[in-house]
C-alpha cells in the first residue's frame, strides 16, 4: 500500500524560483528543504537536486532534471485550488498569470462562484477556485 502521493514538478533550471514564487501566495505555505547539485554531481551546480515544500498544507517535490526532455508541462494536469475569498484568489490569479497563459478566464461557470484556469511562466497550469 503506497504512503502517500505528492505532486511532484519537474524544471530545467527554475525550479527554486519557481518555488518560491507559489510559497508567498497561499497560507500554510513553507520551503521544508532545499537541497542543491554541487560541483561535479550530475545536474549543473546550484540547481536544484530535490527541494520539498508546501502549498496550503498540500506537500509538493521539485528538481531541476539534469537531463533534457522533449516534453514539458501540460495543462491536462494542474494543481487545483480551492481559495479562501475573492482576495485570495484575484492575488493568486494576478500573480500566477503574470507572463503565463489564461485558459479560462476568472468568471462564474456555474460550477461555482469564480473560477480561472490558467498556465504560469513556468508552464506549471492552475485552477482556482472560489466554492
Amino acid at each position: 500500500m503506497a504512503r502517500s502521493v505528492t505532486p511532484f514538478l519537474m524544471f530545467e533550471g527554475a525550479a527554486e524560483e519557481a518555488m518560491r514564487f507559489y510559497v508567498p501566495l497561499f497560507a500554510g505555505s513553507d520551503v521544508k528543504h532545499v537541497e542543491l547539485y554541487k560541483s561535479g554531481e550530475m545536474g549543473p551546480e546550484g540547481t536544484v537536486k530535490r527541494a520539498a515544500f508546501t502549498l496550503a498544507g498540500q506537500d509538493v517535490i521539485c528538481i531541476d532534471s539534469p537531463a533534457k526532455h522533449g516534453f514539458t508541462f501540460t495543462p491536462s494536469m494542474s494543481l487545483f485550488v480551492e481559495c479562501e475569498d475573492e482576495a485570495e484568489f484575484d492575488n493568486a490569479f494576478a500573480q500566477l498569470s503574470s507572463g503565463g497563459a489564461v485558459m479560462m478566464a476568472p468568471d462564474n461557470y456555474g460550477f461555482s462562484r469564480k473560477f480561472g484556469w490558467l498556465s504560469d511562466r513556468f508552464g506549471v497550469s492552475w485552477q482556482l477556485n472560489l466554492s
